[in-house]
């Protein structure tokens, strides 16, 4: 399998670069796989989908304000992305300009917050603690929004039943449901159960070798209560639906099928060929070429379906990514 099996042309006005105002407003593509079928829907529809006894799995991750910005000694202007937290107030990070100094100090907020050096991705802060760190952050938003960090993407960038800190980016197939959807869904006799993921950096990385098999995923922690667990067993059991909201939820629960492990590291990679054990529908975004993300879609629908309803997508002028549209494969 090769990398440009996973590759497709997207016009850039199709990234989308802000959220809707109504989360559930967003498009709903709903790719039926034993069929082939498409239906375009409004995501506030989904509910007509599932019925009594099904079962949502969402990721309760809530993304960190993990991007900060200081200044050096000479004035000259740092951005820093905290990742993970190693020990007391040291964190790796990522941080612009690369040509930083070993040992130099980074100014925050006038100088109440300041940090050092260590090396070329780790970092220590001096401060009180912990949350005037975080205090000082904005929303990590992805690469591909060309703009600044708003107030808005405080709300916007995180799901309304994210409850577990620790996510450097939003498992953004849940970013559509409002409060009153998932109520909704409730009502109908669907069940709903949460487990953890953060969302790691790496997410957004694009494979970089031609033989995609070769390619490494970088480690997530996740975790998964019992009753979770539980929940997912007694739907099987009864021959009911399990729905994967997300792709970091769906490869939770793969990476429990596959070792009985309900916490640690993840770095489970999902491409074609892979045989699904845990999950029966997916609900996703869209996802960039040439990424793990877009590969686990194409190993769930079927490469060939996956590229024509993105296709699809492109041609009905679906948006894209984070604070994209949806797709539902049942």
């Amino acid at each position: 399998m090769k990398l440009s099996d996973f590759d497709y042309d997207l016009p850039k006005e199709l990234i989308a670069q802000y959220p809707l105002k109504e989360r559930d407003n967003a498009r709903l593509l709903v790719l039926k796989r034993q069929s082939g079928s498409i239906e375009h829907r409004v995501f506030k529809d989904i509910a007509d989908y599932f019925k009594a006894g099904d079962l949502f799995v969402l990721n309760d991750t809530k993304v960190l304000p993990s991007r900060l910005k200081g200044f050096r000694a000479s004035g000259g202007k740092v951005e820093v992305l905290l990742l993970n937290r190693k020990e007391g107030l040291t964190f790796t990070a990522l941080m612009k300009p690369g040509r930083l100094k070993i040992n130099e100090k980074i100014i925050f907020d006038g100088g109440s917050v300041s940090a050092t050096i260590d090396s070329k991705n780790e970092i220590t802060f001096a401060a009180p603690d912990i949350e005037s760190i975080y205090k000082l952050g904005a929303m990590p938003l992805p690469p591909y929004i060309k703009r600044e960090v708003e107030e808005s993407d405080n709300i916007y960038y995180q799901t309304v039943y994210a409850s577990k800190e620790g996510a450097v980016a939003s498992p953004t197939a849940g970013l559509h449901f409002t409060q009153a959807l998932l109520e909704k869904i409730n009502q109908q006799g669907v069940n709903f159960s949460y487990l953890t993921l953060h969302v790691g950096h790496g997410t957004f990385k694009p494979v970089k070798i031609d033989d995609i098999t070769r390619h490494k995923m970088e480690p997530e922690y996740f975790q998964i209560p019992e009753s979770t667990i539980n929940a997912v067993e007694e739907t099987k059991a009864k021959d009911k639906r399990v729905i994967g909201v997300g792709t970091t939820t769906l490869r939770t629960l793969e990476s429990y099928a596959a070792t009985g492990s309900k916490a640690g590291q993840t770095d489970l990679f999902i491409y074609p060929g892979y045989k699904f054990k845990a999950v029966d529908s997916l609900l996703t975004n869209f996802h960039l070429p040439r990424t793990t993300l877009f590969m686990l879609v194409c190993a769930f629908a079927g490469i060939e379906l996956a590229r024509y309803a993105y296709r699809e997508a492109i041609d009905k002028k679906y948006r894209f990514y984070s604070y994209g549209d949806a797709m539902l494969i049942v």
